[in-house]
């Protein structure tokens, strides 16, 4: 079993950044993959960010190459999320998940909206 805790939503003008935390209550080390999806209203759920854990290979969807870092501490067993260049269509709910091998683990989301 893992819990996700999530933080770092908000409202940001387009152009704008911000981080989101998603902090796990065990290692890091000890799941395959973090990361997040979104979900827009309307639209099919889309992953954002991956990464392994422990060996820190990272993938982005093609829509936040170049804007999206995601990174991980493991001392705090917490991964992030960097948004730049935020654009109206990056608005929706963002989904911390962590895989562990086995199952998948999700926290409720935080609202992210870009907005002027």
């Amino acid at each position: 079993q893992v819990q996700l805790v999530e933080s770092g939503g908000g409202l940001v003008q387009p152009g704008g950044s911000l981080r989101l935390s998603c902090a796990a209550s065990r290692n890091i080390f000890s799941l395959s993959t973090m990361g997040w999806y979104r979900q827009a209203p309307g639209k099919q759920r889309e992953l954002v960010a991956t990464i392994f854990t422990r060996i820190g290979t990272t993938n982005y969807a093609d829509s936040v190459k170049g804007r999206f870092t995601i990174s991980r501490d493991a001392a705090k067993n917490t991964v992030y999320l960097q948004m730049n260049s935020l654009k109206p269509e990056d608005t929706a709910i963002y989904l911390c998940y962590a895989n562990d091998g086995f199952d998948s683990y999700w926290d409720q989301g935080t609202q992210v909206t870009v907005s002027s």
